[in-house]
């Protein structure tokens, strides 16, 4: 990683998980900087994934996890005949936009996360052939597996950013912090 993660006070384990987020939220913000919505847009390698596609994906999928979590329901919950959608700006979607929406989830999962009473207090899994049946998990299983979708994607935006102009992350972060 090329930024630190502050330490949390000790014994705040919330704070911890809560910053170990926002690193990784970090590192896929960081790759938008200085790109234009076209460019963002763009699908450099072999890949089918864009800048401004990870973006709003993990937006939703954080939002996904933040509802399941709150056992509410999520009005962007996506099934197969739209799931593709979720890594690609439709209609008057821009990146500005869906890192406005971003940001408001991360606000509200930090909420949620420093009112819940207890790490340890645990929500359903929905019925997925991938989910154990009848499984539950834990808020504090919900922070972790947010740092790992976040960190896998943070790693696929710095090799497309990379190729899109050479920019690495260390440059990336030089720039975010002027």
């Amino acid at each position: 990683m090329v930024t630190h993660v502050p330490s949390e006070t000790y014994g705040d384990e919330r704070g911890a998980l809560i910053n170990f987020v926002e690193a990784q939220r970090g590192g896929l913000r960081r790759a938008l900087i200085g790109l234009t919505d076209e460019q963002a847009a763009s699908r450099p390698s072999a890949s089918g994934l864009s800048l401004s596609g990870l973006v709003k994906h993990v937006a939703e999928t954080e939002l996904n996890w933040l509802r399941m979590a709150q056992q509410q329901p999520n009005g962007k919950r996506r099934d197969q005949s739209n799931w593709h959608e979720s890594f690609v700006l439709t209609g008057d979607e821009t990146v500005e936009g869906v890192l406005a929406f971003w940001a408001e989830v991360a606000v509200e999962t930090e909420e949620f996360i420093r009112k819940v009473p207890s790490l340890d207090d645990t929500f359903p899994l929905p019925d997925a052939p991938w989910f154990p049946k009848d499984g539950r998990v834990s808020m504090r299983w919900l922070m972790i597996h947010l740092v790992e979708e976040m960190a896998r994607h943070a790693g696929h935006a710095d090799i497309i950013r990379e190729s899109l102009d050479g920019k690495t992350a260390f440059e990336l972060v030089a720039l975010a912090n002027g």
